[in-house]
């Protein structure tokens, strides 16, 4: 059974307690991201969720995931654009220690200017990495074509620069307004009883106080292509279209279109692109929502001599997607999406993460149930509104990155798709 509580400083409280487990798994998730940070601060959310590991309350680093892991729990926090998550997978009966830890991470980091210095260092290797890995940079780059100087174009690791100005009391001020009860959400999911839960919450975050970050700007599909001559033997493509946002009612049309055009190995992509084709051995579509905004991707990786080929071939597809949709196809498809998401109901982390999503997303909790029907809802006319929208939209946001040869795919892309 789910519940929903509010403390008297706006800190949303869910306790969903599922009978039959031995374990919980407990996520304080805060509704703001990167996508909240100003040019000068791109990537200090990613940044400061580092550094919290660092020292928090009286524990030390090594203290935060020592007493954790001593309990046979596992700790864990990640960072995106609109939120960011710190979450706790534990044995039952250690919800309070659980509870403590993260209160103290979120709430009361210590925050130390050498541990800043040393971080610092850490971060810059892992943008490093990130350049020099193909399938995470040609994302980034697609990224930023899609959205321009908006927050959502520029990556959540920030950049050298960006991060250097940060100390530890401009750090401390970032982590009050990223981290304000007013988006603060403690989401806990399995084997716990309500009661703890509520006492263990008001313990913990009762006293956080502040006002958080102000709106964000509205962002604007900017689009264009961006191609990245590199040594590779592979090329990395990345086709992005505009779409709707996570509170638009035309979002599951959305990712009925993503699951038909490249959501499985029945999908149209794979069966064309790589099943009858033979042109790339990776190739999938997917779709992004920000909550007034998204995307329709598609990413592959092919030959070189073959990426123009594997462009034309998915904007075809999607034109076909326009002139309809067969009804057995899309019964399957929502076959496919709804079976996703009632089997993540079975993942205590996912239960705990949705539930926050859901508060941050919608303003209320929701059944999968609920979802279920939304989705059976959607007919195949919607479906290919959304594509017929797309097609005609003529604006596309394309990366490709490896062997010059591939540079055209772009071109190719919009060509076959928007007839220009």
């Amino acid at each position: 059974m789910t519940s929903l509580h509010t403390l008297p400083n706006g800190v949303r409280i869910v306790c969903d307690s599922a009978p039959g487990f031995e374990t919980f798994a407990l996520s304080v998730v805060a509704g703001r991201g990167a996508r909240s940070e100003p040019a000068d601060r791109s990537g200090w959310s990613h940044l400061l969720e580092h550094m919290v590991f660092k020292g928090a309350g009286d524990r030390s680093a090594r203290q935060i995931v020592e007493s954790i892991e001593a309990e046979g729990g596992s700790i864990n926090a990640q960072t995106g654009y609109e939120r960011t998550s710190f979450q706790v997978r534990g044995l039952k009966g250690s919800l309070p220690l659980a509870m403590d830890v993260l209160g103290d991470l979120v709430l009361r980091p210590t925050l130390d200017a050498g541990d800043l210095a040393k971080e610092k260092l850490v971060v810059g290797q892992e943008i490093a990495e990130a350049a020099d890995t193909p399938d995470d940079h040609v994302f980034e780059v697609a990224q930023a074509t899609a959205w321009g100087d908006h927050p959502l174009g520029r990556p959540v690791l920030g950049t050298v620069e960006s991060l250097a100005p940060a100390d530890p009391a401009t750090l401390a001020a970032w982590r009050a307004a990223l981290y304000a009860p007013d988006r603060l959400i403690v989401s806990v999911s399995g084997a716990v009883d309500e009661d703890e839960v509520l006492r263990r919450v008001e313990a913990a975050f009762g006293d956080a106080k502040g006002q958080g970050a102000g709106p964000t700007q509205t962002p604007d599909f900017v689009g264009g292509l961006a191609a990245t001559s590199r040594k590779l033997e592979q090329a990395h493509l990345v086709l992005m279209l505009p779409a709707v946002g996570a509170n638009d009612p035309a979002q599951f049309a959305l990712r009925l279109l993503a699951e038909a055009l490249g959501g499985g190995m029945s999908s149209r992509l794979f069966q064309e692109a790589r099943e009858n084709l033979g042109l790339a051995y990776a190739i999938d579509a997917y779709a992004e929502t920000y909550a007034d905004a998204g995307v329709l991707g598609i990413y592959a990786g092919c030959a070189a001599r073959d990426a123009r080929a594997l462009a034309e071939v998915s904007a075809r597809e999607i034109v076909r997607l326009a002139d309809g949709l067969p009804e057995a196809e899309l019964a399957r498809c929502k076959a496919l999406l709804k079976a996703s998401i009632f089997m993540s109901r079975e993942s205590l982390t996912a239960r705990a993460e949705h539930a926050a999503g859901q508060l941050l997303v919608y303003g209320r909790l929701m059944t999968s149930q609920d979802f279920a029907e939304r989705i059976d809802a959607v007919t195949p006319a919607d479906v290919a509104a959304m594509a017929g929208r797309m097609a005609g939209d003529g604006r596309s946001a394309v990366s490709v990155l490896g062997p010059a040869r591939a540079g055209g795919a772009g071109a190719a892309f919009n060509r076959t798709l928007f007839g220009a």
